[in-house]
């Protein structure tokens, strides 16, 4: 992951929607599972990370163009643009 000391336009006012679910309700509904969890900030989906079989986070991206994610891991506070390809803690 990038990091970068003066953000992207996105990440300034990235938006704070919460979570709708604590899970990939996509994946649930496949029978599968995931790897880490991601939350878009601009409606609170809620998508598996690339690392999981089905990147459902960046299919939500792809589908909606909502350019901002956050992680949903415990201890872990970064925000990623899919846009610029930039993240920042």
């Amino acid at each position: 992951m990038s990091h970068v000391d003066a953000p992207c336009p996105h990440l300034e006012h990235p938006g704070n929607t919460s979570p709708t679910s604590r899970v990939c309700d996509e994946c649930v509904a496949l029978g599968d599972g995931w790897v880490h969890l991601r939350a878009c900030l601009a409606c609170g989906h809620v998508g598996c990370c690339d690392s999981s079989k089905n990147k459902h986070a960046t299919r939500h991206f792809h589908a909606t163009r909502h350019p901002v994610i956050r992680s949903l891991e415990a201890g872990e506070r970064w925000l990623w643009c899919y846009v610029d390809e930039v993240g920042i803690e």
